[in-house]
């Protein structure tokens, strides 16, 4: 059995990441693994790439040939040229300074404010004569214009002779 040590390519279009994968030639790109040993996420700046080398080293000793890709990638690993990410201040940290360049204190909002309770407005409406004046005259236009819209309906609509005649 030929086996290779290449990359395995995962994650969503446009947004791939890779696992450094030992499988048999013959299978498919994606196919099922002998051994998964290490990781590369080429949309990562800086890249991420992290192998096991006492693994890979296993596999190379006992006749597995790496890809272009992974030889380049586990060169890379051996020089020591692998950048690593830089660890940014959490996301409470992130928090506290926003709130801080507000202007506000970190006291302040570790308690949520409670919301005001909205009147209910239909109750002060009906207890205020002018508001039941107000509403009684809206209620008796809009009984006015539909009685009138009812007329225009009936005045366009020409009688019909009769039929039996």
């Amino acid at each position: 059995m030929a086996v290779k040590i290449r990359l395995k390519r995962m994650g969503k279009i446009r947004a791939p990441f890779y696992r450094v994968v030992v499988m048999d030639s013959r299978t498919k790109r994606d196919g099922r693994a002998i051994e998964e040993i290490g990781k590369y996420h080429p949309t990562e700046e800086p890249s991420l790439i992290e192998i096991d080398m006492e693994r890979a080293d296993y596999w190379l000793t006992n006749g597995a040939q790496p890809t272009e890709a992974v030889a380049a990638l586990i060169k890379l690993v051996r020089e020591g040229n692998v950048k690593t990410k830089q660890q940014g201040p959490s996301k409470k940290e992130r928090y506290e300074a926003a709130v801080a360049a507000a202007g506000k204190s970190t006291a302040d909002t570790s308690a949520p404010t409670p919301r005001k309770k909205a009147e209910k407005r239909t109750e002060a409406r009906a207890e205020d004569p002018a508001n039941v004046a107000a509403i009684e005259d809206a209620v008796e236009a809009q009984v006015t214009t539909e009685l009138e819209a009812e007329r225009d309906i009936k005045a366009e609509k020409p009688e019909s002779p009769s039929e039996g005649s």
